[in-house]
């Protein structure tokens, strides 16, 4: 281990100056894209550096190129004085940069330990000594970590904590968070936030990608913006104009998230939703689900949403829309109950029928259930109708190439081509790429969004509801599950509430409905 000392003691008033990590005239392309171009940035120990950036910034890329998962074309990087050119990420960690990446690399079916344990050299390992030190490390910077729990059962923070634990037991001097809050329920971003600035107080330097101005307003030093691939703007947290941060990352003045949303899904205070006298696009009939504990997770949901109609669950996370979602994209069969895609039933069918059906879904977590990451953009984005583009059993690559192309345009994919690997895309690129796919399903009856702006910067998050809303006007009825209660009061036409698995209210979508839709979530009579 570097054995650095706490607080960075010992260092001399010149030496804590000085950059831990400087990048000069740094460039990298991929074919024809120019993913970064003459970025020069300094990182210093001690301090949480924010960067700041829309979806497919960069921020990513330059990431991978600190953590040595790519090399730059152009430019130098110096770390700790020295020119820095790793060979791949195994000489950054033992050159003391660690980093934690949008998508996990646990075991879910492993414990704790036994992932952590997992690639360590040195010498004979012993497992009740390796959980002493988890539960040391965790300690230290503010927070607990069971060491025999089992991942694949944990929440998605405590799966978050685990992997900066596993970054941190090896004492970095630079720790690299690459948009970690992406994946995070609310509630737990403040924990996450709160780890940053521990781990910055004890004399490391911590770089953070987001693009989520609460909180770099609540945990940054300095912040620098990405924009195109180019550092656009610098700022000290202490003096930062937020206004200026925002314009800097889109280019363009942004008005506030709930009258951009309003605008965005074209719907207003009068709006009375979807027309009663329209079919039914989706119904539930008395969904239940039990967990293989026998804990039941959805008890008796029931629910009719008319062709045209936005409806929003609201729910604190881990009151059974999870569930729910997977069952309403066939890949978990309900306990109890029925549910119908107009007159289809679908509850024992699969997920294959549920798209044959007109059933779009965006599903919570993209990453394990919504593509595949080693299939092209083009492939990943024509997943469920690759069959248009075969002859004779073969993939006529030209014409799904084309299609692809077409359908990153209008959706904001953005990625070197149409042929490149999926895995290569930022997180909110992938999920842009997978609401394309959903939402231009033909016909298109239902569609199932699971928080589908999370991960999502402001432009982004607009542009979805935009087009969720037009599915709507072109006669689909959607469900609209997400934890982000101003996003649901912006778009939705009503809105229901989900509580331990029960539906327990429902109120118009409505600002002046804040409270009393607040008091059901929390299992409050409104």
């Amino acid at each position: 281990m570097h054995g650095m000392p706490e607080g960075g003691v010992g260092q001399t008033a010149a030496a804590a100056m000085r950059p831990l990590l400087a990048l000069e005239s740094l460039g990298k392309r991929f074919g024809n894209l120019q993913a970064l171009k003459d970025v020069a940035l300094e990182f210093r120990a001690g301090e949480v550096h924010c960067l700041l950036g829309e979806n497919g910034a960069g921020k990513s890329t330059l990431c991978n190129l600190i953590f040595g998962v790519y090399r730059p074309d152009e430019g130098v990087m110096r770390f700790a004085g020295k020119e820095w050119a790793p060979s791949g990420p195994a000489e950054a960690l033992d050159s003391g940069i660690a980093m934690v990446h949008q998508h996990f690399s646990l075991v879910p079916r492993m414990t704790v330990v036994e992932n952590l344990m997992l690639g360590q050299s040195r010498g004979i390992l012993k497992r009740r000594q390796f959980a002493a030190m988890i539960r040391a490390t965790a300690e230290r910077f503010g927070f607990t970590l069971d060491p025999e729990a089992v991942v694949g059962e944990l929440s998605v923070g405590e799966r978050q904590r685990t992997e900066i634990v596993k970054c941190l037991m090896r004492e970095p001097r630079l720790l690299v968070l690459d948009e970690p809050t992406a994946v995070l329920p609310p509630g737990e971003i403040g924990a996450l936030l709160d780890i940053c600035r521990r781990v910055a107080d004890s004399g490391r330097a911590v770089i953070l990608v987001t693009h989520k101005l609460a909180e770099i307003a609540k945990v940054a030093d300095r912040v620098s913006v990405l924009r195109g691939g180019q550092v656009v703007a610098k700022a000290e947290m202490a003096s930062a104009d937020m206004g200026a941060l925002v314009r800097a990352m889109v280019g363009r003045e942004v008005k506030s998230l709930d009258v951009a949303l309003a605008e965005a899904a074209g719907r207003t205070e009068t709006r009375a939703g979807g027309d009663e006298k329209a079919p039914h696009a989706l119904v539930c009939d008395g969904l239940g689900v039990r967990d293989r504990h026998g804990a039941t997770r959805l008890d008796n949901f029931t629910l009719e949403i008319r062709a045209g109609e936005i409806v929003g669950l609201a729910g604190v996370e881990g009151n059974g829309q999870s569930e729910l979602g997977m069952v309403l994209a066939g890949l978990l069969r309900p306990s109890a109950g029925r549910f119908f895609i107009g007159d289809t039933d679908l509850t024992a069918a699969g997920a294959a029928a549920v798209t044959a059906a007109g059933g779009g879904i965006v599903p919570e977590d993209r990453h394990a259930v919504a593509c595949v990451t080693g299939m092209s953009v083009a492939e990943n984005m024509y997943l469920n109708k690759l069959g248009q583009f075969t002859r004779f059993g073969l993939l006529r690559r030209k014409a799904l190439n084309e299609a692809a192309r077409g359908l990153m345009r209008n959706f904001d994919v953005r990625a070197a081509g149409p042929e490149a690997a999926f895995s290569g895309l930022s997180g909110g690129n992938q999920q842009k790429a997978v609401l394309a796919r959903e939402l231009t399903l033909s016909p298109l009856k239902a569609l199932v969004a699971a928080q589908p702006t999370r991960g999502l910067d402001i432009n982004a998050v607009e542009a979805v509801y935009r087009q969720i809303r037009a599915a709507a006007n072109r006669g689909a009825g959607v469900l609209l599950i997400s934890s982000e209660l101003d996003e649901l009061i912006a778009v939705a036409d009503r809105i229901v509430v989900l509580y331990r698995g029960r539906l327990v209210g429902e109120r118009p979508a409505r600002a002046s409905e804040r409270g009393a839709i607040g008091a059901l979530m929390s299992g409050q009579a409104a």
